[in-house]
């Protein structure tokens, strides 16, 4: 059992009793997907205000506003572990649920990201937004590979860092931001995303290629 796996388990141990009231109450996993996502939202609306308050000379408010933008991305991820578990556990996966799921994660994603890029902006770190921006780049891609590549009958999750490395990474670096009122564990959250993500998304593409120079050879 990998590190993923056993976490899985744990946080399942504690979330099941609240998919089971949902399912009594009849909340849907699509229901479940727009509330993670609209959390993001709030967290991207945290971060720009943060980055509005770093402008304006508020150092204190502005990094308060950074580690509160980090709780919410957490919280709002509970809801994204939630939904597959509240459609499997209640017989309610559809096709489209799977859709709606993927496309908010994606929109999720970047609006946080986005957040976090204005904050450096505002910030005077234009170097440190252009990062961040290649963080948005990689993380995009990495999904986009392995959609790609499952469409062409390829099971491609190979990589250092998948959707749920990435946004822990995010949460937890804006929050030890916000606590410590040091910028830089924000800056080295993002490029740590912007280097492996777009290795994992190039590494997929390795991969895709050798799984099907083995099939053209057959």
């Amino acid at each position: 059992m990998n590190y993923r796996d056993f976490l899985q388990k744990l946080i399942y141990v504690v979330i099941n009793p609240i998919i089971k009231a949902m399912i009594a109450i009849g909340i849907t996993p699509n229901v479940v997907t727009t509330i993670g996502f609209v959390g993001n939202l709030v967290a991207t609306g945290l971060f720009i205000a943060g980055g509005i308050a770093l402008q304006e000379g508020d150092a204190a408010g502005g990094m308060a506003l950074i580690g509160w933008g980090g709780f919410t991305i957490l919280f709002a991820g509970l809801f994204d572990m939630m939904d597959g578990r509240l459609a499997r556990m209640g017989n309610m996966s559809s096709t489209f649920g799977a859709l709606w799921d993927s496309t908010l994660d994606r929109y999720s994603e970047m609006v946080s990201l986005f957040g976090i890029s204005v904050v450096f902006l505002n910030a005077g770190w234009f170097w440190t937004g252009i990062v961040t921006y290649a963080a948005i780049l990689g993380s995009v891609m990495v999904s986009y590979v392995r959609a790609r590549a499952e469409g062409l009958d390829i099971e491609c999750k190979v990589g250092l860092l998948q959707r749920p490395e990435r946004v822990v990474i995010t949460a937890v670096v804006a929050m030890v931001t916000g606590c410590t009122g040091n910028l830089w564990w924000l800056a080295g959250g993002m490029a740590v995303i912007a280097l492996l993500a777009n290795m994992t998304a190039f590494w997929r593409v390795a991969h895709c290629y050798h799984e099907l120079a083995k099939h053209d050879k057959k």
